[in-house]
């Protein structure tokens, strides 16, 4: 019993070292750095940095082939951190929010009524979805499915409904789209156009209740602030200045689909 025992402790002890040896020689040198930002990453791994995870998007940061400001879901906080980390100046970076530029939902007229999955990127196959107006919103939550922060839901108008809390501005909602209605905007900029269909008049108010309708009511009381081009109401943020002017043209607009946070 002896030898047996003897003999498996001394191979025991030669791949010990051999093991040891083994790290010495093919250690592999992390920067600190890269623990510090990832750790000062929010963890969520959502990839909406495009990166596999929080893991993978610090190393990135710290070999230079990422901007420091590449986590959404962090914020300015988060930045101001790893700039700290890097020894490095940022600029402030205006935080955004995803917006669905579409009010129809039940205020839009369907074009066939669909039975199948209840997917929008699958109804969208089926001649460009159920809606009418082949801008509107189909309704059937894969900008819900895909956010990993909880930040939409769905309202009594079957339109998707953005929580301004909760939203990172990830991106992860404008990708699922199939309709490219989600679109991030400044959180600053408070008034916003509810529609994007380039449809002519007769079009949409056949189509939808709250489309644009590109009357060019908004673009005569805001004194160049709002524009109509492709029979869609655009604005130009720099141009009104006047809480006053916003709300004239929101109370003027015939469809209301110009609207205020």
């Amino acid at each position: 019993m002896l030898i047996p025992i003897l003999t498996m402790s001394i191979m025991g002890f030669l791949f010990g070292l051999g093991l040891a040896y083994a790290s010495k020689i093919f250690k592999v040198n992390i920067d600190p750095k890269i623990d510090m930002i990832m750790h000062a990453l929010p963890g969520a791994n959502c990839g909406a940095c495009g990166m596999a995870g929080c893991a993978s998007l610090a190393e990135a940061i710290v070999n230079g082939k990422v901007e420091v400001t590449s986590c959404a879901p962090g914020g300015q906080e988060v930045y101001n951190k790893i700039a700290e980390i890097l020894k490095v100046e940022i600029k402030v970076k205006k935080k955004k929010i995803a917006r669905v530029r579409c009010n129809g939902g039940k205020k839009a007229s369907d074009k066939y009524k669909y039975q199948g999955l209840k997917k929008c990127a699958g109804v969208n196959l089926l001649a460009g979805g159920n809606k009418e107006c082949g801008f509107g919103c189909m309704g059937f939550g894969d900008c819900i499915n895909v956010c990993p922060f909880d930040a939409i839901s769905l309202n009594e108008n079957d339109i998707p409904v953005v929580n301004g809390l909760k939203c990172t501005a990830c991106g992860k909602c404008v990708q699922a789209c199939p309709k490219k209605i989600i679109i991030l905007e400044d959180t600053d900029n408070k008034v916003y156009v509810k529609c994007l269909s380039q449809d002519k008049t007769a079009v949409v108010k056949s189509a939808c209740q709250v489309g644009c309708i590109g009357c060019k009511i908004c673009e005569k009381l805001s004194k160049g602030a709002f524009i109509v081009e492709n029979n869609l109401s655009k604005i130009d943020y720099s141009k009104v200045k006047s809480d006053t002017l916003w709300q004239t043209v929101i109370d003027k607009c015939p469809t209301k689909c110009i609207v205020k946070e």
